[in-house]
């Protein structure tokens, strides 16, 4: 069982309050929409769950792990605790963060390899089947520079996938991308969602978002002012600022 809670997250970065006590709960197969103007504190929150950001306070529980982070005294986390979670969580940036001067498939071999110490021809069969799953099967032998941001977006999919973790988190993943690029992206992680991936994934696609997404979460200055099922959301939106939002995104 992969169930991930989240409970009064809070993190300020010099006296600005970015997450001001985020608690929800993820379980197995759910895909979360996290929804929010820029600066509302989605990113922040995807950053917290995956420890490159440390909370300030509150409690992050996947599975049997749990970590506590108390503002009165600096929480420090063990290596172990750390790789022990992103063993659990994978994560998709805007901006693909793959290695440029190493092939796809040396891309996603890497951590595999020398962070999990697994067989390294086992390891290749297994990155080969999963760019052919995201449509990449012809190119890995091609480096970053060389593939389109579709390409490279695809390609940092599977290599996060490549450590098999049981909760995905994506952090605006098209919005780097050429408009042409978005629906080949968001057609793969479709299909994850069908294969029963946990998904959490910081959106502008309400489209992608109402078709997608189980559950919803509307952020606005650090604080969820509206969460619940997706279909209900967008079609009863019960608060004002909500309703606003969902208007802005439609014109």
């Amino acid at each position: 069982m992969n169930k991930l809670q989240i409970q009064d997250i809070y993190k300020s970065f010099h006296e600005h309050a970015v997450l001001q006590g985020v608690s929800f709960t993820a379980n197995k197969g759910d895909v979360v929409a996290l929804m929010g103007s820029s600066g509302s504190g989605k990113s922040t929150l995807l950053r917290c769950i995956n420890l490159l950001t440390v909370p300030d306070d509150g409690i992050i529980q996947i599975d049997n792990q749990v970590l506590r982070f108390n503002a009165s005294e600096k929480t420090v986390l063990s290596n172990k605790e750390i790789v022990e979670l992103r063993k659990k969580v994978g994560m998709v940036f805007q901006q693909f963060n793959l290695w440029a001067h190493m092939t796809v498939l040396e891309n996603l071999i890497e951590a595999p390899v020398h962070v999990l110490k697994q067989n390294r021809r086992d390891t290749i069969a297994e990155a080969k089947k999963l760019l052919a799953k995201v449509g990449l099967a012809d190119k890995l032998d091609r480096y970053p520079g060389q593939l389109s941001g579709g390409q490279q977006q695809r390609a940092a999919i599977a290599r996060s996938l490549m450590m098999k973790p049981e909760i995905m988190l994506f952090d605006e993943p098209t919005s780097a991308l050429d408009p042409e690029m978005v629906g080949e992206v968001l057609n793969v992680m479709q299909q994850l969602a069908n294969e029963g991936m946990t998904m959490l994934v910081a959106t502008h696609e309400l489209g992608f978002a109402r078709r997608v997404a189980n559950q919803s979460i509307f952020l606005d200055a650090g604080r969820i002012v509206e969460q619940g099922e997706t279909k209900t959301m967008f079609s009863n939106p019960q608060t004002p600022r909500f309703r606003r939002f969902l208007e802005a995104m439609q014109h």
